[in-house]
């Protein structure tokens, strides 16, 4: 079996790994946060700092949270701006687990004396 790692160098969705959801119509709600996400500011190479909330209501699919600790390491030495990280996390989670409801949000370190947060909701399939 191949080791996926990240390579800190580019984002890696193919990393993230879907786990079958055992109670298919039972709807719940999946909180995931961490205060551990870095990238880099595309224009000066300083690092950003953001705490992530991840919250999603499975249909048949739940994200394993290994594999989405190393897609979330792959960020670590790339340049993006703070609305596309948040967007890449939604669209690349939602193609993962397909899930009836995802809201990705961001809340980046104060630079420069601003502090931006950053959220988007995205509704997938309602029948299972």
């Amino acid at each position: 079996m191949e080791k996926k790692t990240p390579t800190f160098d580019k984002v890696s969705p193919e990393l993230l790994e879907a786990m079958p959801y055992q109670y298919v119509g039972n709807d719940i709600d999946v909180n995931i946060e961490t205060e551990e996400f870095t990238c880099l500011c595309p224009w000066t190479g300083l690092p950003d700092y953001a705490l992530l909330l991840i919250s999603y209501v499975p249909a048949k699919h739940v994200i394993e949270l290994k594999s989405l600790k190393m897609y979330l390491q792959s960020y670590r030495m790339v340049g993006i701006v703070h609305e596309s990280a948040v967007n890449t996390i939604t669209d690349n989670i939602a193609a993962a687990i397909k899930p009836k409801k995802l809201t990705v949000e961001m809340v980046f370190g104060i630079r420069g004396g601003i502090q931006t947060t950053v959220k988007r909701e995205y509704e997938g399939q309602k029948s299972v």
